[in-house]
């Protein structure tokens, strides 16, 4: 069974605003979403006035406002985030009936909780679902939300900002490869983080925390470190690419910088893994063909 995938995209287009507008003509969509009615309003407001081809500085008048794509870039649903303070809540809806039962809700969610905690910085994330709605009340419990308070016709979950961290440490999801970076890597990654814009490298974040941290001596020679270079195929397409921190990078050497999407996407994986990754607005299909070079292989490491 192919393991399911979700991608969210800040930029909304026309296109994306037709979508959310037959999908919100659905009443078994909106049957648990209390707005839908002023949603669906603002949407045909914004489409009848506004005539851009771009519309995502509309939709995030009130928090953060995202499309859900699939694996191969169809849009199956929204995400929306509103900031209070330090808390987050997070409203999604899978807009096509089609499309329930694929748990793609699950994965939305864990796409959702990557923006708000690594990119908007909130301590707490909230989720407000009725209690009749049980497809969103399974797929936040499996996610590790816990039940916070709860009315006749409510359940409000939380997850917090410190058990979002150990969750992704401790107890990843069952789809999700495990990627592995050394005790030297992380550290110099996580400083050079220190000093850059969330927004901006929220992904690599992500991905440095959920990784398994190994000694350089310990790490198997056919994981891409930091300054290896390897065989990758992207699509269709076979590319030989070294992982350098930012001032190495030399895209015109193959030399690409772990803040760029490949790089972010490559760090960790192992020869012979294969998964999806989101990048320059479309989904690539990524495989590790082959580590060519790995310094702590070869012994050329620094502790």
């Amino acid at each position: 069974m192919t393991k399911p995938f979700i991608s969210l995209c800040p930029e909304i287009t026309r296109a994306d605003a037709f979508h959310l507008m037959d999908w919100l003509e659905d009443e078994s969509v909106t049957r648990y979403l209390s707005d839908s009615r002023h949603v669906s309003r603002f949407i045909e407001q914004v489409v009848g006035r506004v005539q851009l081809p771009t519309l995502t500085h509309l939709f995030n008048q009130s928090g953060r406002f995202f499309m859900a794509y699939d694996r191969e870039d169809i849009p199956v649903g929204f995400v929306r985030l509103v900031k209070n303070g330090s808390d987050c809540e997070m409203v999604l809806v899978i807009g096509n009936r089609d499309n329930w039962g694929r748990k793609l809700g699950a994965n939305t969610i864990r796409a959702g909780m990557k923006h708000a905690f690594f990119e908007m910085r909130s301590d707490k994330l909230i989720a407000k679902i009725h209690t009749e709605n049980a497809r969103s009340l399974k797929a936040f419990e499996h996610c590790g939300f816990l039940l916070e308070r709860e009315t006749p016709g409510l359940k409000s979950f939380s997850m917090s900002a410190q058990r979002y961290l150990q969750l992704l440490r401790d107890n990843p999801a069952d789809h999700v490869t495990h990627i592995h970076i050394t005790e030297i890597d992380k550290a110099r990654l996580r400083n050079l983080l220190a000093f850059e814009d969330a927004s901006e490298v929220f992904e690599l974040e992500h991905e440095i925390e959920r990784a398994i941290v190994v000694h350089p001596r310990q790490v198997a020679e056919d994981v891409v470190t930091m300054n290896s270079r390897a065989l990758v195929q992207l699509d269709d397409e076979a590319v030989e690419v070294a992982l350098v921190y930012p001032e190495d990078a030399d895209d015109t050497a193959g030399k690409l910088s772990v803040y760029s999407g490949i790089g972010t996407a490559i760090l960790g994986y192992k020869e012979g893994d294969a998964f999806d990754w989101r990048m320059a607005n479309r989904t690539r299909h990524v495989r590790i063909e082959k580590v060519l070079y790995q310094p702590e292989a070869a012994g050329d490491f620094h502790l």
